[in-house]
Order: C-alpha cells, then sequence, then structure tokens
C-alpha cells in the first residue's frame, strides 16, 4: 500500500495534536489557581464546540479531495490555539482556546478514518484502522511520557513546545502520503456502481438524517455517548483528587496516568481486530462498556498514587478496544451509503456530547461532594450505555454480524423515519 507507512506516521503524531496539551490541561489550570468546576466547565465549553463541529466535519471529509490538506490546516490551528493558552490567563480567553482546539481537532478524526478507508478500501479497513490506533497510542505514551519528563524538569512551558513539535511532524508525515494514493470514492464508502450524479447527490445529507435512517447506528451512538457522559472527567478529576491529596507531582503524575492507559489500548488495539473476527464487533463494544462502572468503584476507593494502575488500566482497555470497533463497525453499517464519514461525524459528535457534559457534571460532584462521590455517580451513569447494548442485542448482533450492504438494506428496513 503507497503510503502506509507515512499514515501510521501521521497517526501516531497526531496523537499529541487532537486535544492541544490534553490532560494536562486540568493540573495547569490548578496550577493558576484555578477550582475543579471552573476547570469543568470551561473543558465543557470545548467539548460542545467539538460536538457541534464533528459531523460537519465529517461532511467535509466525504466532499472534500484535499484530505491532506484539512488535516495540515487543523494540526496548525491546533498548535495555535495551544499557544494562545499558555499566555492567557482570562476564563474567556482559555475557553476561546478550547473552542478552537476542539473545533479543529473535530475534523482530524474523519479526515483519519476517511484516508484510511480510501487507501484500503473496506475490506482492508478494519485491519489498517487497527494498525493506525496502535501507532496513535504509541504516540500518546511517548508524547506522555516526555510530557511528564519535561514538565517535571522545566516546567509547562516544555509541554506546549513538545505538543508544537509533535504538530510539525505530524505536517511532514502527511505530506509523505502520495495524493494519488487515496481513492476519494472510496474514501466516503460510495457505491462502485453508483453515477456521478447520484454520487453528487448523496454528499450533502446531514449528519441527523443520516443517523435517524440507521437503528443500529443510533443505538450504537447513544450508548457511545452514555459512556462518555461517565467516562471523559475520570481521567482528569483522578488527576486532581491525587494531586489535592498530595499524592503525586502534577506534571509527573497525569504523565503517568496518560502513559499507563495508553500501553494499555496499545495491547487492545492489536488484540481488537483478532477479538472482531472472533466474537463480532457486538461482543467487543460490550466488553468495552463494562470497563467502566468497575473503574468509576476503584477510583473512589483507591485515591492513592498506586490506584493509578487499576484505573488507567481498565480506561485502556475500553478506550482501546473502541477506537478500532466503533470506527470499522460504521464503515460496515454504512458500506456503499457514499456517506461513510458523515457517520463516522455524527457518531463522535453524540460521544462528544456524553464528553462535553462530563467535566462540567464530574466537577460541579466533586466540589460539592468530594470526589469519591463523583467517581462512583459518573460510573452509575455510564451503565446506562449497558443497558441500551443489551436491551436491544438481538438485532445489534443481526447488524454488527451482516456483511455491510446487509446491514445498511436492514438498518433502512428498520429505520425510524422514512
Amino acid at each position: 500500500m503507497k503510503g502506509g507507512r507515512a499514515l501510521e506516521a501521521l497517526n501516531f503524531f497526531v496523537a499529541d495534536v487532537q486535544a492541544g496539551i490534553g490532560p494536562f490541561l486540568g493540573v495547569f489550570l490548578q496550577a493558576r489557581g484555578w477550582g475543579a468546576d471552573q476547570i469543568g466547565t470551561v473543558m465543557t465549553i470545548g467539548g460542545i464546540a467539538g460536538m457541534l463541529a464533528t459531523s460537519p466535519a465529517g461532511a467535509l471529509v466525504d466532499a472534500t479531495r484535499h484530505k491532506r490538506s484539512l488535516v495540515v490546516v487543523a494540526g496548525l490551528m491546533t498548535m495555535l490555539a495551544s499557544g494562545l493558552l499558555w499566555i492567557a490567563h482570562g476564563y474567556w480567553m482559555v475557553a476561546a482556546s478550547q473552542v478552537a482546539t476542539a473545533i479543529t481537532g473535530a475534523a482530524i478524526g474523519p479526515a483519519l478514518a476517511g484516508m484510511t478507508l480510501g487507501m484500503v478500501r473496506q475490506h482492508g479497513f478494519d485491519r489498517q484502522f487497527g494498525r493506525n490506533q496502535v501507532a496513535n497510542h504509541g504516540g500518546n505514551v511517548v508524547a506522555a511520557a516526555l510530557s511528564g519528563w519535561l514538565g517535571w524538569r522545566y516546567g509547562f512551558g516544555a509541554v506546549f513546545l513538545l505538543s508544537a513539535l509533535f504538530g510539525l511532524l505530524s505536517i511532514v508525515a502527511v505530506s509523505s502520503i502520495p495524493r494519488d494514493a487515496i481513492d476519494h470514492d472510496a474514501a466516503r464508502g460510495a457505491d462502485a456502481q453508483e453515477s456521478a450524479g447520484a454520487a453528487a447527490e448523496r454528499v450533502p445529507a446531514s449528519g441527523l438524517r443520516v443517523l435517524l435512517q440507521s437503528r443500529p447506528l443510533l443505538l450504537l451512538a447513544a450508548a457511545l455517548g452514555l459512556f462518555h457522559l461517565g467516562n471523559a472527567a475520570m481521567l482528569p478529576l483522578y488527576g486532581l483528587a491525587i494531586v489535592a491529596a498530595h499524592q503525586g507531582e502534577p506534571s509527573a503524575f497525569t504523565a503517568q496516568t496518560i502513559v499507563i492507559a495508553q500501553l494499555v489500548m496499545v495491547a487492545a488495539a492489536m488484540f481488537a481486530t483478532r477479538l472482531i473476527r472472533w466474537r463480532g464487533y457486538w461482543w467487543v463494544i460490550l466488553l468495552s462498556f463494562l470497563a467502566l462502572p468497575m473503574r468509576g468503584l476503584i477510583a473512589a476507593s483507591v485515591i492513592h498514587a498506586w490506584g493509578v494502575w487499576p484505573v488507567q488500566a481498565l480506561d485502556g482497555i475500553g478506550a482501546g478496544l473502541q477506537s478500532v470497533a466503533v470506527p470499522a463497525l460504521v464503515v460496515r453499517l454504512l458500506e456503499g451509503s457514499g456517506r461513510v464519514n458523515v457517520g463516522q461525524g455524527v457518531v463522535m459528535t453524540v460521544q462528544a456530547a456524553g464528553a462535553a457534559l462530563s467535566p462540567a457534571l464530574g466537577g460541579i460532584l466533586a466540589h460539592r461532594f468530594g470526589y469519591p462521590a463523583a467517581f462512583i455517580a459518573l460510573g452509575a451513569v455510564s451503565t446506562g450505555s449497558l443497558v441500551l447494548w443489551l436491551s436491544f442485542g438481538a438485532s445489534l448482533r443481526h447488524a454488527c454480524a451482516a456483511d455491510g450492504a446487509a446491514a445498511r438494506h436492514a438498518a433502512e428496513a428498520a429505520s425510524p423515519v422514512s
């Protein structure tokens, strides 16, 4: 495959670009005197912006033939937003930097999925996307380890510089992918038999319509939204809890939480493709949902430096499996529709809706009732994803196991709207 190694290199370096300084934001703002409720709300503002941008970003990826340029622009804008965060001191300036980071980061996920599909087609997507995610999680491990050491040795400024370096290397990597390596019709999951006129008519479809036309896709998105409502605040809150209890140095401990989770994600992503072939998408996603309630209970019980190992290992299992299984299942469900990246975008939008509300919910609960109560509540919220996934298990298992075209026709037949 032309550009395959460059694609994996891009996924490695873009890991530190997508979310700016990511989990370091909480301890960075805490060091400036911010409270848990302020940190939670400013992260929620950025999350809402990302949520609103993700579905249009997926439609843009389907429509554009300049996917490489889209990744370059998104990376540059994220770097500029991180620079604004470093120099900003007011609440709304910090919020603006998070909005910019979220909007530009929203385009990167669908763009990488679309580029991968355009390079390897549907039959090679599961395997290549699994390799991409192994590289992505590996990039997170390296970036987090370096960020922790640099932050401890030189201060938070070095963390921002490292993020900028990874941004530049991601631009080099995407520029190394040959332009003709991407089939842009295949990249949006278009039917090979479809006429040019019909293809052009399909592209502008809204994410909401794509979501409502596929019941399995709607159920998948809803379950993921509940999962991320409980999950997104867990890591930053756990880091704040440990630092508040004087159990760890902020930069080093935050880096440790990321490294542990991402190492487990590497293993989970490597195993995910084989597990999908053995048990199917439904079982793999169910396994990822089971990890979060256990994580909440352990986080509430063990606010100590060593507790990061079981808490973040469970995070790595859930996120690592989902990082491969969810995009691959969306490709399977929407194969031949010409709207794959719109589908990827709208699923990410619903995930982002849960993730956007999570920091505010967790921050308010932690501020009023303490960190243990917040962890238990977040874990309880996430059980909704299990209930939904199990309640519709029969129909979801059929859609997850079917070939792409059959799954799409079955989804259209069961659509809640015409």
